[in-house]
Formats: C-alpha cells, sequence, structure tokens
C-alpha cells in the first residue's frame, strides 16, 4: 500500500512539474542597441540586438516552440526581428511594441 501512494505521490509531482513547465513565462527580448538598454532597460530582460537575432536566439532558446516576445523603442525592430525569427521556424513570437508598451503589458507601468 505505501508503494502505491508514493508512486501517486510521484505522479502528481510529475504532473505538476509538467504544468509549470508548459505554462512557463514568456522569455521578453529587448532588441534595441546596447546603448539604448544600458539608458533604459527592463530588468532581467534579455538583449540581442535585432539584426543578431536568429544567430543569438537559435543559441539561447534552441526550443523553436518558446514563447518569445520582442519590444524595442516603437515597435520597427521587433517586427523585423519577429520576422527573421518566424523565418528561421520560431512558431511562438509576438511584437510586444516599445519598451513603455512591454512594462504595461506586464503591469511595470
Amino acid at each position: 500500500m505505501s508503494l502505491k501512494i508514493f508512486t501517486n505521490a510521484s505522479l502528481l509531482l510529475i504532473m505538476m512539474l509538467s504544468s509549470a513547465i508548459t505554462h512557463a513565462e514568456a522569455t521578453w527580448i529587448d532588441v534595441r542597441s546596447e546603448l539604448e538598454h544600458r539608458i533604459d532597460r527592463i530588468e532581467g530582460d534579455v538583449r540581442i540586438s535585432h539584426s543578431e537575432i536568429v544567430q543569438q536566439a537559435s543559441k539561447l532558446f534552441p526550443d523553436k516552440d518558446t514563447e518569445i516576445k520582442l519590444y524595442c523603442l516603437s515597435g520597427g525592430r521587433a517586427g523585423k526581428a519577429m520576422s527573421a525569427l518566424q523565418e528561421a521556424g520560431y512558431s511562438n513570437v509576438s511584437n510586444a511594441g516599445g519598451i513603455r508598451d512591454a512594462r504595461k503589458q506586464r503591469g511595470l507601468e
């Protein structure tokens, strides 16, 4: 009987961990320049220049189903980065717009 309880508890733990991984928060990427990022940034976000997005994202996020939200100053470079990632096979990428938009979407502003 104790083995059955252990097995059920193990299965429950595995299901909870699987659910947590599946519902993980999105990865936020600032595609502005290093200088822009130094002046104003959202703490903890990854910064990858829009011109290097595919090369760097493929190293950092090899799972092409990773939820990625991109932002820049106004949304233009984020749009270019989104298109590049989609062409590279990323399926869960969105353009959050500018940094102020990203802050609002995350409840930081």
